[in-house]
């Protein structure tokens, strides 16, 4: 990754993911204006640093981003925002880096939910929802109704402001990669 273009990101995008993570802490929801500036500013920083090419990158990274957490979202498991968060994101680190932040923070928000029903008390809810889940996920009716939706559980389950774990998953991976690899 070129030295300047690391630097912008630590300073752009670093602060921008963790204002969006604490927002959506906060206020369960990523605003659009932010998501749409960090995209913004990606796709700027992509095509000063790389030409053509770096547009190239930020557009599929954005496409990656949508990708990987559209059907979550189409079945009501997460708000837009996060789903927008990770295009924000994608338009700055590119496909391949996009992706595995998205895994990483995939299994960052598994522990997370983990810790949060253990220390709520909930195992016998989480375990109820989750068979509910299962119920939506495997007939074509439910699939994508509000039929087990994140938010149909109500007092049986807390919300995951799932900001928090693209962003942990996002900083893992692009400190990870310039540390380790570049």
């Amino acid at each position: 990754m070129h030295e300047s273009f690391w630097v912008v990101t630590c300073a752009v995008l670093v602060p921008g993911i963790l204002w969006a993570s604490w927002i959506d802490y906060r206020e369960r929801r990523v605003p659009n204006w932010l998501n749409a500036a960090l995209a913004i500013a990606g796709f700027a920083t992509q095509a000063h640093f790389f030409g053509w090419s770096g547009l190239a990158t930020a557009a599929l990274g954005l496409i990656v981003g949508f990708a990987v957490l559209i059907v979550p979202w189409l079945m009501h498991g997460m708000g837009a925002g996060d789903v927008k968060l990770m295009m924000a994101i994608g338009a700055w680190l590119g496909p391949w880096l996009t992706f595995l932040s998205f895994c990483v923070g995939a299994v960052v928000g598994g522990v997370i939910a983990v810790v949060m029903i253990l220390s709520s008390g909930r195992l016998w809810h989480a375990y109820a929802n989750l068979l509910t889940i299962s119920q939506k996920v495997t007939s074509p009716s439910t699939v994508f109704s509000d039929f087990g939706s994140a938010k149909s559980f109500g007092e049986t389950s807390q919300l995951l402001p799932y900001g928090v774990p693209l962003t942990i998953g996002t900083l893992i991976i692009f400190f990870g990669q310039h540390w380790l690899i570049g």
